[in-house]
């Protein structure tokens, strides 16, 4: 079987596959906050007893906390089955959930800027990942369509398009192409670090 769950957003998302790649269960909350709290009974709920052989852990961009629990737990996780870890896009993952055939995909990151990628279809990559100002993103990012967290912000600074409300959804996770479900299970923030190392004088 497989796990997959996804806390870089304000979701709490996760599914369980069987070994046809059918999803048997999933379980989706926006919780905002908490997700250190509110991940580990999410999968227990989900997994009434049952034990993956292949855990998906999403590696954002997004929460700086939020991946961290979600990548954290997975590592444990998949120690305990012996089982095989994996990482998969938290951007292509919000993008699987819509069914457009061009679609942006922006999530508030900090600073004021935003994480954008850009998808055809099947969330298959039309662009890179960026981290940019709204008014940059404005101009990055093509598609009528925008999802997520930053959706609202990319589309009035762009003044057209049409800005959906949307969270990731673990129960797309095997939508994702192999490349972007095969990452290594560890952070993609996506942009420097604030914290710089001191020059010598």
């Amino acid at each position: 079987m497989i796990l997959a769950f996804d806390t870089s957003s304000a979701a709490c998302t996760a599914a369980l596959f069987d070994e046809s790649g059918e999803c048997v269960a999933r379980r989706d909350e926006v919780i905002g906050r908490g997700h250190s709290e509110r991940l580990v009974p999410t999968l227990d709920e989900l997994l009434e007893g049952r034990k993956a052989d292949h855990i998906l852990v999403g590696v954002g961009p997004g929460s700086f906390t939020g991946i961290r629990v979600a990548i954290a737990a997975a590592h444990g996780l998949a120690i305990g089955w012996d089982a095989e870890l994996s990482g998969m896009s938290s951007l292509a993952l919000l993008a699987a959930g819509a069914h457009e055939s061009e679609i942006g995909a922006a999530i508030l990151g900090g600073h004021g800027e935003l994480f954008v990628q850009q998808f055809h279809a099947g969330a298959v990559p039309a662009s890179e990942l960026r981290n940019l100002a709204p008014s940059d993103a404005a101009a990055f990012v093509s598609a009528q369509v925008v999802v997520g967290s930053g959706a609202r912000q990319l589309v009035e600074a762009r003044g057209w398009g049409e800005a959906r409300d949307q969270w990731p959804s673990a129960a797309d996770a095997l939508k994702l192409p192999i490349a972007l479900r095969s990452m290594p299970a560890k952070p993609v923030y996506a942009r420097a670090p604030d914290a710089r190392v001191r020059e010598a004088a």
